[in-house]
């Protein structure tokens, strides 16, 4: 009995342990992540793997701690994780967040409001992102926060007065945005300072009396630097439109000029009283209608800015709930890029019945404007009332970011179509006359000799290489090619390579596998699966997806083979070793230059198996370029194809 007792009790004991030791998250909180989850479309790095129900405890999810009872979340830290997606709101509902840490990464839209409930953060940083829209007001609610770091994103407006309640705030960094206004102050010597929302107090950044840190530079403050900041280095003052000379400031045609008369008035009345009372009468009159005018053109303006700058959508969540967010888009984002009609475009791809390409969210038309060039038509195939206003503004900007390309071995974009009615979204990209790279990688028929002789497969990757080179070094920020293989690759009339990120936007449309143009025949020894694991989309990633695309062209295998499987793994055996490193030359290739393919198989190594976390393509692009011989005398000893070659040339 006595044994039964004890046993009783024991196991009453462990009961006891594991209610104890069973404090579990708030649902209220495990929503706001997931909120968060769903709103990520780009994730490289596959930080959100492990966001899911098979963990159900949030404490393990990648980048969240929890508090020692691990009852609430007290820190998110993502940085330089290259998301990209939107804020949502419901992170306000993580009452108990102590840091909030999402630096370097690719978020847009506006700066959720609601962030200002967590009353008991102590760091916020957003910086080096691509946040648009304003500091919300609701930001001065955060009285226990001691580091805000906003900079470098596109925020705009003023900074509002009540970040003057941020008595414990130590570091402040708003750099590089596009914020206006007085830099606030509030000092008595400065009457141009923030104020204290509930008292008016002139309290502001004066009233900040831990303020230690802070940088305002590379924006477009007007005025002076107040006198409290003094302690504040002229450097965190530059680059703004601010009286002082020193620091340097921005030239004078980038800086909005307000005039101001200040104690005029005296002055305005001696003179109007000196005047003719007709002529009085007729300033009168006159003030009156250019003021009834102004007033006029300034409401129309400021409607037709609310309609292209904010969209209020419906966005469900996960809870079946709906509620509007504001999406701010710029409107002058599209101004310098070609706007096409969907009559024009019509009209040049033949009523639309030219489809060259197709996937599960678009469709490629072949097409030839009046005045003679030669286009393709990326369509979007999304029905109206699935498009967002968190789409269009990912459309906007990358229609914007793709108009900056401009290199021989990219692919121009000409232009878009943009229309409610048939719903239209398009890209209008020069044409590529001679297919893709893939195409003549794997796609000849039976019996046909392959175009791509080595000295020609070698200029392809030189030009690829100076394509990447381009996009990686020379635009800032840098632009990645989404999906780099050889489908991303289009040859002109002369085989020069153009990239064109065709795939840009897939994520954001939930798909679920890439259509990537498999070999047909279901008997063919080699095929390409339906869908690839990795998504390359940083830098790092293109120049180990460069890698891989060096592989498949010099040995003519597509990434999988069911026979030799993997083309990595199976290279792997022969990379390193020059007695067999031939055996991964292409078998319809009658002549190689073996000095070009110990090049190849270096940079092989190095973008894919080694893999150095400073390999730039710059420094790939010259061991290619001082090493490997295109020259038409290399070619004339090696192959009997270079004088059709030079002929077609």
């Amino acid at each position: 009995m006595k044994s039964f007792d004890s046993l009783v009790l024991l196991l009453c004991l462990n009961l006891g342990v594991l209610f104890v030791s069973s404090h579990s998250v708030s649902s209220n909180e495990v929503s706001a992540l997931m909120a968060f989850r769903l709103e990520i479309f780009e994730d490289p790095f596959e930080v959100f793997s492990n966001w899911n129900s098979l963990y159900e405890d949030p404490c393990l999810w990648s980048g969240i701690s929890c508090s020692p009872n691990r009852d609430h979340v007290s820190k998110i830290n993502i940085s330089y994780s290259a998301i990209k997606g939107f804020l949502p709101r419901d992170l306000g509902q993580l009452s108990f967040l102590d840091e909030l840490i999402l630096h370097g990464n690719k978020l847009l839209g506006p700066v959720p409001k609601e962030l200002g409930c967590l009353k008991n953060l102590r760091v916020l940083d957003l910086g080096v992102n691509q946040l648009t829209g304003p500091i919300p007001s609701e930001f001065g609610n955060l009285t226990n926060v001691v580091k805000i770091n906003l900079q470098s994103n596109g925020l705009t407006g003023k900074l509002p007065p009540e970040l003057g309640n941020l008595r414990y705030l130590e570091e402040l960094r708003l750099d590089r945005n596009k914020l206006g206004g007085a830099v606030a102050a509030g000092d008595h010597s400065d009457h141009t300072g923030l104020y204290n929302a509930s008292n008016m107090d002139l309290t502001g950044f004066c009233g900040s009396s831990q303020l230690r840190v802070a940088d305002f530079s590379y924006n477009f403050f007007v005025g002076s630097i107040p006198k409290c900041l003094g302690y504040i280095p002229r450097s965190s003052f530059l680059g703004n439109c601010l009286n002082n000379s020193n620091p340097k400031q921005r030239p004078s045609s980038q800086c909005v000029k307000t005039k101001s008369h200040p104690g005029s008035n005296e002055q305005n009345h001696h003179e109007t009283t000196s005047k003719p009372i007709w002529l009085l009468a007729l300033e009168i009159v006159t003030g009156t209608l250019v003021g009834s005018l102004f007033l006029v053109a300034v409401l129309t303006a400021v409607q037709k800015f609310n309609r292209k700058s904010s969209i209020i959508l419906p966005w469900k969540k996960a809870g079946s709930r709906k509620y509007y967010a504001p999406v701010y888009i710029d409107p002058e984002i599209l101004k310098d890029v070609t706007r096409f009609s969907r009559q024009e475009l019509e009209l040049a791809c033949e009523d639309f019945s030219n489809i060259i390409g197709s996937s599960q969210d678009s469709l490629v038309y072949k097409g030839t404007m009046k005045t003679g060039p030669e286009i393709a038509v990326i369509s979007m195939s999304m029905k109206e009332e699935q498009w967002t206003g968190y789409l269009e503004l990912y459309f906007q900007t990358e229609v914007a970011d793709l108009a900056r390309i401009n290199h021989e071995n990219t692919g121009k974009l000409l232009g878009y179509c943009s229309e409610s009615s048939p719903f239209t979204r398009m890209l209008v990209f020069d044409y590529a006359s001679n297919g893709t790279l893939y195409e003549h990688l794997h796609l000849t028929a039976d019996g046909e000799a392959s175009q791509l002789s080595w000295t020609r497969r070698m200029k392809i990757i030189l030009g690829i290489g100076r394509g990447l080179e381009y996009l990686h070094t020379e635009l800032q920020p840098p632009f990645t090619i989404s999906e780099l293989s050889s489908n991303a690759v289009y040859l002109t009339d002369d085989f020069s390579p153009k990239l064109i990120d065709f795939e840009s936007w897939k994520t954001i449309l939930s798909r679920s596998e890439k259509n990537s143009g498999a070999i047909g025949s279901q008997g063919a020894i080699c095929v390409l699966p339906n869908s690839l694991e990795a998504r390359h989309l940083d830098v790092q990633g293109n120049i180990y997806a460069f890698g891989i695309l060096l592989l498949e062209i010099i040995s003519g295998r597509p990434l999988y083979c069911k026979v030799k499987g993997n083309l990595v793994d199976w290279v792997k055996d022969y990379i390193e070793m020059p007695e067999v490193m031939a055996y991964i030359v292409d078998p319809e290739l009658k002549h190689f230059r073996y000095e070009d393919l110990e090049v190849i198989c270096e940079v092989v190594n190095l973008c894919i198996y080694q893999q150095p976390k400073s390999l730039s393509m710059k420094e790939v692009c010259t061991m290619l370029e001082t090493r490997i011989d295109t020259s038409v005398a290399i070619e004339f000893k090696s192959s009997s194809l270079a004088w059709a070659e030079l002929a077609l040339s």
